[in-house]
């Protein structure tokens, strides 16, 4: 059994959840969401808990199970509190800044890098250093973040780039003068 699609989810007050026919839409303060289930997945909402179940013990229906309990989670969590990602700068002369709604970045090239947002999907920038995106669509918030890591991605040697805030990037030593 799916130890993870066995789990009851609770639906927070301020989340409003609409089923209809395989598809379940979620709206709260950050946006909706909505999903289409797997024909062999059920579910059933009593009380503000969310509770899925399989039909059959085939392999796919079993490994549909967990994920689909696991992505109405995600749902619901984007909707009432949403996700966010934290990118740091490393390297001299390295920024990112706001002008408007859109994100520049200064990464060493002849040219800022132009990041126009997707629509649920907002950056900000704290510090020239920090990057924050944020969003209610976990899958797009670490999408656009991969996009934004992608465009100088951190060098194993001095460490400048674009990372992820926690990263830990390897360290490799340089060339060594004997004589």
């Amino acid at each position: 059994m799916s130890r993870i699609g066995l789990k009851p989810l609770q639906i927070p007050d301020k989340v409003q959840v609409k089923t209809e026919g395989k598809t379940i839409t979620a709206k709260g303060p950050k946006g909706e969401l909505s999903i289409n289930i797997p024909e062999d997945i059920e579910y059933k909402i009593e009380n503000n808990v969310l509770s899925f179940s399989r039909n059959s013990d085939e392999k796919k229906t079993r490994s549909l199970h967990g994920l689909t309990r696991t992505l109405v989670s995600n749902l619901v969590q984007g909707v009432s509190t949403g996700f966010s990602k934290t990118l740091k700068i490393e390297g001299v002369g390295y920024k990112a800044e706001m002008k408007g709604k859109y994100l520049y970045l200064s990464m060493g090239y002849s040219h800022p890098i132009l990041f126009v947002p997707p629509s649920g999907i907002e950056f900000s920038t704290p510090q020239a250093t920090t990057i924050i995106v944020s969003g209610a669509d976990k899958q797009l918030v670490g999408e656009i973040s991969s996009l934004i890591r992608k465009q100088r991605k951190p060098e194993p040697y001095k460490g400048k780039g674009i990372r992820y805030e926690g990263e830990y990037v390897r360290r490799k030593a340089g060339k060594t003068n004997t004589k």
